[in-house]
């Protein structure tokens, strides 16, 4: 009877293993998916911000016209970024997430057969208890059913040690891909704030070096109808920059536009990805 027990006490560690990872492994990636909606709509709202700024650049005299124009392809940039932030963490976070509602029902079914087997190996030791009991002297009836107990023993036995090997590998690589799962969830948002700042920087600068004075002359000499005066310059431009996707139209036009830049700058993030992790190691050394 004591190995009974035995075995259900590693049923039980069994059985609590899978249901926290159940538990947890879902909450994770509800919320990581809750993340990655959140990001996807930051996207999207910088791409307004993005087209507004455009739009009213058009309406601007020329300085102003181009620091607007050049803040919001800067803009563009990174929201190209978090666009590929949201594919990334989609792939190599929530999907491997995902996977382990499989891994989980079909441990659990496992497990719920080797708890039939345990209820059968009981059974048969409590008819043979009956049996000593009230037919002592019937040894053939004795000895089957100490025969039975015995099989149902060496079945339990062997279901047990299975499904511990099974349990103890489902722990193991539940351990490796959530290491590997954070690892890459920082990596992604490493190399979006890393490119995010370097953009910025540009972009700050732009801003910073504009001086409002020669547009306040423009708008001076146009207060006085002065369109001959050398500062006066006129407020469209004969050609526009390429460089700023919302100068086209609509939102195919940014996905496109999104399409074009990516294939080059996937080189450029992989690179940026192995430099970071190199930086994260050596600090954690």
């Amino acid at each position: 009877m004591s190995v009974v027990l035995s075995r259900d006490s590693q049923v039980r560690v069994m059985e609590d293993t899978v249901t926290d990872a159940e538990k947890h492994l879902g909450q994770f990636c509800s919320m990581l998916a809750a993340y990655t909606r959140k990001t996807a709509q930051v996207r999207d709202k910088a791409d307004r911000l993005v087209k507004q700024l455009t739009d009213f650049a058009n309406t601007e005299h020329p300085d102003m016209r181009a620091t607007l124009r050049s803040f919001a392809e800067d803009l563009a940039k990174v929201q190209d970024y978090r666009q590929a932030e949201v594919e990334r963490l989609e792939t190599k976070v929530i999907s491997p997430l995902k996977l382990y509602g499989a891994h989980i029902k079909q441990t659990r079914a496992e497990i719920k057969k080797l708890k039939q087997v345990q209820k059968n190996e009981i059974k048969q030791l409590a008819k043979l208890g009956k049996l000593r009991q009230k037919s002592p002297s019937d040894r053939l009836t004795i000895s089957q059913a100490e025969t039975s107990v015995q099989r149902a023993s060496v079945d339990a036995s062997h279901t047990t040690h299975r499904l511990g090997e099974r349990i103890e590998a489902f722990q193991k690589r539940k351990l490796t891909d959530l290491q590997k799962i954070f690892l890459d969830f920082v990596t992604i948002e490493m190399v979006l704030h890393a490119k995010a700042v370097e953009v910025y920087s540009s972009a700050f600068q732009t801003l910073e070096n504009y001086d409002p004075e020669r547009d306040l002359e423009d708008f001076r000499a146009k207060m006085h109808g002065l369109y001959g005066h050398r500062d006066a310059r006129p407020l469209t431009d004969t050609v526009s920059s390429p460089a700023v996707p919302w100068s086209l139209t609509g939102q195919s036009a940014q996905t496109a536009l999104r399409g074009e830049r990516r294939e080059d700058e996937e080189t450029l993030e992989a690179s940026a990805e192995e430099d970071l992790r190199g930086r994260g190691r050596a600090l954690h050394q």
